[in-house]
């Protein structure tokens, strides 16, 4: 009889999920409503005739940290990553955007993306890493994420866990991982189980974010480090799933943040078990709604455009004034798409006004 793998020491580089008891788990095995992880936003860049509109950069960071306040919620800003534009940004509008930030919240803990600047698509150097890490390192207390990029993806699970290891050497501060699927980047995958505990076992990787749409790997990941007591904590980054994340009590960290920031902060309150709302099921389904919308695929099966879409979210609620993305940036929807989010926002407005969740309504 076939035996699936619950020990790590019997997992491979080339062990699939599907062969391991963390494939299996139910989501009811790991929820938790005594939990209150923190929420992490992927706090878009706004763009204004070309130009970064850093008005409207400050006054979204302050609308989502009311947020988070009113509700109690623990908020951690993450700057520079897909969101934020990050395989657009010069070097010096990298460290602008940190900069920026501190001037707003000079003592503030920050996320910041890293990835591999000026790298070959086929020739992997991790000091391609190195001025993305010695820029937001400059600005502690910070966090990094470590962003994939093509020639690290495209390693075996060997030489890739060997390749996250080199990086680690520059690291000085507490680090996230990043894995994603192709519906993001057409080149990207997720982490195996085996590359999963290696770099979960490493003392410089605290967690790691995984963005998925078709797999359920959050969920892997979360059933992995509980089952094994591992100190690495699974941050999801499935802006389709944002719900299992609040459920399981684990933390968020999602560009989704940005367009519905009231209602997750609402979401995350009213699952605690001491200030519980059975209204929160409708919630859910209100900002996954929204978030669908949001996070569709198009012709290509790229899920890309969210960028789009979530200025004009943000344009809609008053928060930023234009709807530009980055100029470099070739992730723009096609259409109406000013339209399809107004559609969109109709069924979570109605939530938000039925539960008095505040910062959610088209200025008058």
């Amino acid at each position: 009889m076939w035996l699936m793998i619950k020990d790590a020491s019997d997992l491979l580089p080339t062990t699939q999920w599907s062969e391991t008891i963390w494939s299996k788990t139910r989501e009811e095995d790991l929820l938790d409503s005594r939990s209150s992880s923190r929420l992490c936003v992927a706090a878009l860049l706004p763009f204004k005739d070309t130009q970064p509109d850093w008005g409207s950069f400050d006054r979204m960071l302050v609308w989502m940290h009311e947020c988070a306040h009113h509700f109690g919620v623990e908020i951690t800003f993450v700057l520079n990553a897909d969101t934020g534009y990050v395989f657009n940004l010069s070097n010096d509008l990298y460290e602008e955007v940190i900069q920026r930030f501190r001037r707003l919240y000079p003592e503030a803990p920050f996320i910041s993306g890293v990835t591999a600047v000026g790298a070959s698509a086929d020739n992997f150097k991790a000091s391609c890493y190195h001025p993305h890490l010695e820029i937001a390192q400059a600005y502690e207390p910070c966090e990094v994420m470590i962003m994939t990029s093509q020639a690290l993806n495209s390693l075996d699970s060997e030489n890739r866990r060997d390749a996250y290891f080199e990086i680690a050497e520059k690291i000085e501060v507490p680090a996230l991982v990043h894995a994603l699927e192709p519906a993001f980047v057409p080149w990207a995958t997720p982490f195996e189980p085996w590359l999963l505990h290696q770099l979960a076992s490493h003392e410089k990787f605290v967690g790691g974010k995984i963005s998925t749409l078709d797999e359920p790997h959050f969920l892997y990941w979360a059933s992995m480090c509980q089952d094994l007591n591992l100190e690495f904590v699974p941050h999801s980054g499935d802006d389709f799933g944002i719900a299992s994340a609040i459920k399981m009590g684990l933390p968020l960290l999602i560009g989704a943040g940005v367009s519905a920031c009231p209602l997750i902060c609402a979401a995350k309150k009213y699952w605690r078990e001491d200030t519980f709302d059975s209204r929160v099921y409708k919630l859910f389904e209100a900002f996954q709604s929204l978030e669908d919308s949001v996070f569709r695929l198009d012709e290509k099966g790229s899920a890309a455009g969210y960028k789009h879409s979530t200025a004009e979210i943000l344009k809609m609620l008053g928060v930023i004034e234009s709807a530009e993305i980055h100029p470099d940036c070739s992730d723009i929807r096609a259409g109406n798409e000013a339209m399809k989010m107004r559609e969109a926002l109709i069924r979570p407005m109605r939530m938000a006004e039925r539960m008095n969740i505040p910062h959610y309504s088209f200025p008058l």
